[in-house]
């Protein structure tokens, strides 16, 4: 099983009941898939924003 995270997108290569599982790991932070993507965009601006400092 891997997630691949981008900016604003993930990718999700897997078994179905690996995929599935995921999914249902990741609804118990986030009730719909567009909050998860937010979620991680926000990540990524803030890496971004911290990796420009140095």
């Amino acid at each position: 099983m891997k997630v691949y995270v981008h900016e604003k997108q993930i990718i999700l290569v897997g078994k179905a009941w690996e995929i599935k599982q995921k999914l249902k790991e990741y609804s118990e932070q986030f009730q719909y898939v567009d909050e998860w993507t937010n979620a991680i965009s926000q990540n990524f601006n803030s890496y971004k924003q911290a990796d420009c400092r140095h």
